[in-house]
């Protein structure tokens, strides 16, 4: 099985920390760390996948999508690790993706190779692509194969964020890769197809599935898995531990689940689910800053600018961006405290836009890692409102008159419950209050409506009211 112990710890140790310093959940410490207990193996503990009792040999299913995150990256080291455990046939890697990084490449290109399970890696479904690093992972499978309609190449080497790169950088940077793409296929496939593959990195170059099998880049073209299957059945390579003649014609396959661990890495390389996560996580510490004591703000704030963290670690992001969105929250914080009655907001709301957009959308910038601009449009707009709104109910609380003390009497009217000649009862709401006439004013017969017009120590001094 496979447990994800640093998470597991850090989990119970938050938990931890919100039991011994907040007086709200000392009240069940013990109820909380049982539940932790039970729910956490759970989440991060996965058993991995059994081999049928019978004697057919079994395969390995992954399937990795989209650009190359760290938790691809782990998912097909565990992959390799559990394929190797049970003693698989092989293992096959469904690949799309548009690239990512060199580093991230290096990895899974390096555990590709040090496998001792045969690696297939199947570009897939239709219409898919292994561009910029796939191509290099591609070729580095034990065996390289991919479905019809799908395209292979583009893997000029460029900047963290897309950019192009200086000219001494990219002529290191493309030689190293032409470097190491010779060495993953020489001797394995004939010149004309090595060629091919440092041209699609010193040109950016891209090939179809057929045009990349005619020159012997790939070993064959399968539609669907039981084909690939069909077609590998026979075939003799060369893994870490040396040659294997494969038997897949009558393999079973199982497919490797992504854990819960991976999901949430992998969600967390989206720059809208970042972004979210960035301006609710600052936004709930500055409630807990603005009203103290409780627990909640604050430790949802704490969580997800973590997981922000991690994902502004992923990305290539321009981190000027991050001194714009902390202007733009200040500037909400500023217009309630002081008297500028929006001005303040409205410019929260430009800083908070700008520096969303410098961040994740500054020229260069992959589009796939791009923040959606109606999102942070509307989450800026939305934002400003809250405050907004939040601002006016100060400024409403600073004009409405003090409603305790003595100056919450002044204007209040009453009954007589006594001639007032020149003193006696009145009934101000449910209390009775010692009275006396004000200057100028005659007898008030019982019954009669007064109004407060001062306070003298405990007793009040009215007049009639006007109309009555």
């Amino acid at each position: 099985m496979y447990i994800a112990p640093s998470f597991f710890s850090g989990i119970l140790s938050l938990c931890f920390l919100c039991i011994t310093r907040n007086p709200m959940l000392k009240r069940f410490p013990l109820f909380l760390f049982i539940l932790a207990c039970l729910l956490l193996p759970s989440t991060f503990i996965h058993p991995a996948p059994t081999l049928a009792q019978n004697d057919s040999p079994t395969v390995l299913i992954l399937t990795a999508d989209g650009p190359l995150t760290p938790a691809m990256v782990e998912y097909l080291r565990r992959g390799i690790r559990t394929a190797e455990q049970q003693g698989m046939e092989a293992l096959v890697l469904r690949l799309d993706t548009p690239g990512g990084s060199i580093d991230l490449m290096d990895q899974m290109v390096q555990d590709i190779r040090a496998s001792d399970v045969p690696v297939i890696v199947y570009v897939w479904p239709r219409g898919g692509l292994a561009g910029s690093a796939g191509t290099v992972i591609t070729m580095a499978g034990h065996l390289a194969v991919m479905a019809p309609e799908t395209a292979i190449g583009a893997a000029s080497p460029v900047g963290g964020g897309g950019e192009e790169l200086g000219d001494t950088i990219e002529a290191k940077l493309k030689e190293a890769t032409r470097a190491q793409i010779r060495t993953l296929m020489e001797g394995r496939r004939p010149p004309e197809a090595i060629a091919l593959a440092e041209d699609t990195i010193e040109n950016a170059r891209a090939v179809t599935a057929s045009e990349a099998l005619d020159i012997g880049m790939i070993d064959f073209i399968a539609a669907d898995l039981a084909e690939l299957l069909q077609k590998a059945d026979g075939v003799t390579v060369t893994t870490h531990a040396g040659p294997r003649t494969l038997h897949t014609a009558n393999a079973l396959s199982t497919e490797l689940t992504i854990t819960f661990i991976e999901q949430l890495l992998a969600t967390l390389t989206n720059p809208n689910i970042v972004f979210i996560l960035l301006t609710l996580g600052v936004q709930a510490i500055l409630i807990e800053i603005g009203s103290p004591g409780g627990w909640v703000a604050g430790f949802l704030g704490v969580v997800c600018l973590s997981l922000a963290a991690y994902g502004l670690g992923v990305l290539e992001v321009n981190w000027l961006g991050l001194i714009f969105l902390l202007t733009s929250f200040v500037l909400f914080i500023l217009d309630i405290k002081a008297t500028a009655h929006g001005a303040l907001t409205v410019a929260g709301v430009a800083s908070f836009i700008v520096g969303a957009l410098v961040l994740f959308n500054s020229p260069g910038t992959p589009q796939i890692q791009q923040v959606s601009v109606p999102l942070v449009v509307g989450s800026g707009v939305a934002l400003g409102g809250v405050f907004f709104g939040v601002l006016m109910f100060a400024l409403r609380a600073r004009r409405t008159p003090i409603q305790t003390g003595k100056e919450a009497l002044i204007g209040r009217v009453g009954t007589a419950r006594a001639d007032l000649n020149p003193s006696g009862i009145v009934q101000l709401g449910g209390e009775q209050w010692s009275a006396e006439l004000a200057q100028g004013e005659r007898m008030i017969p019982k019954g009669a409506r007064v109004e407060v017009v001062s306070v003298e120590g405990v007793r009040v001094v009215v007049r009639k009211k006007e109309g009555v």
